[in-house]
């Protein structure tokens, strides 16, 4: 099961008391303190890793807990520190504050780690506060409390391509065939119900990501259909590629729907309709007379968009396509690095 939000509680340990002891030894009736500290309560935090791919392990485990400190003891013994406690989390967890919506951390990258909540420190023993006027202190301190929060945590794909298009326009059928990506297909919408990773090899040594984002439907920035669950997962992405179907017994018009597309990406996160896109128009394999390729094609290429007809069937046009995302991939990773 795919899992990409979760709300958990996390509670670090508190810190240990400090001690108050005086030193007892024969022939030593007035020995001095000697209570030692308490130890650190245990921080939790949370680590990015590739190893997993969803937040479902944390969907079933909402409470976390780290141990407190030791208290201190006598004879100068300082109490153990509480163990930590690793919250591991796929690569591109977002980690935010529930209550105030503060993103504490974005973990983009293999092994970054977050401490959203740390531990208290112990308090000191009474040999701590002894000084030349104050040789016999009977106080030391408590503990402090370890920090305490609720958290949302959402994981938003990281990939360089996101495809999107309205519900049943090939997109499974299309990741299948140029990845090794193997998403459930079948002739109706909404088969996708989790967005799927595919990496489409070029070159010798070269590759990209491409993500296959649920079909998306007017109304999706409100959680409309599968909605807002999935529009997060094409906010990394570099480059969007509309699939739409042109088949003549597709439903509605093709320009409506890649416009009614695009401003659920604009009314979701004006930055999105900022990236580069591409449109490829599929199953031209059944295209009848072709009328509506031709007013997508006319209309997309009219507004500066660049056009790969393509049949994700047949494979017609795809070496065109994936030959341009390829070069557009490097050329923006270029752009990356200098700036």
């Amino acid at each position: 099961m795919f899992i990409d939000q979760v709300k958990i509680f996390v509670k670090a340990g508190d810190g240990g008391r400090g001690c108050i002891s005086f030193r007892r030894e024969k022939y030593v009736p007035r020995g001095g303190p000697n209570g030692g500290d308490g130890g650190k309560g245990g921080d939790i935090i949370i680590k990015s890793t590739e190893d997993l791919n969803t937040l479902i392990d944390l969907k079933y485990h909402l409470h976390y807990s780290a141990k407190n400190g030791e208290h201190g003891k006598g004879k100068n013994k300082h109490g153990k520190d509480g163990p930590d406690v690793i919250i591991y989390v796929p690569v591109g967890t977002v980690i935010k504050d529930f209550k105030t919506g503060e993103i504490l951390s974005d973990l983009i990258e293999e092994g970054m780690e977050v401490m959203p909540a740390k531990g208290g420190r112990g308090g000191k023993g009474n040999a701590f506060f002894a000084t030349s006027t104050r040789q016999a202190p009977k106080f030391a301190q408590p503990g402090e409390e370890g920090g305490e929060r609720w958290l949302l945590l959402e994981l938003k794909l990281i990939a360089d391509i996101g495809l999107i298009g309205m519900p049943n326009a090939g997109k499974s059928t299309l990741i299948s065939v140029i990845s090794s990506a193997r998403p459930k297909i079948a002739d109706y919408p909404f088969t996708t119900l989790a967005p799927v990773l595919g990496v489409v090899r070029y070159g010798e040594f070269k590759s990209f990501v491409v993500a296959d984002i649920p079909g998306l439907i007017e109304g999706a920035h409100k959680g409309t259909g599968l909605g807002s669950q999935f529009l997060r997962h094409v906010e990394r992405t570099s480059i969007l590629v509309h699939l739409v179907d042109v088949s003549e017994g597709s439903p509605g018009d093709p320009v409506d729907n890649f416009k009614a597309l695009n401003r659920e990406l604009s009314l979701y996160n004006p930055s999105l309709i900022e990236r580069h896109q591409v449109v490829a128009p599929n199953k031209i394999d059944i295209v009848g007379k072709g009328d509506k390729l031709f007013r997508l094609k006319d209309f997309c290429e009219r507004e500066g968009y660049k056009v790969f007809p393509i049949s994700a069937i047949t494979r017609e046009g795809i070496e065109d396509l994936l030959s341009y995302l390829s070069l557009k991939v490097e050329e923006l990773k270029r752009e990356r690095v200098k700036t």
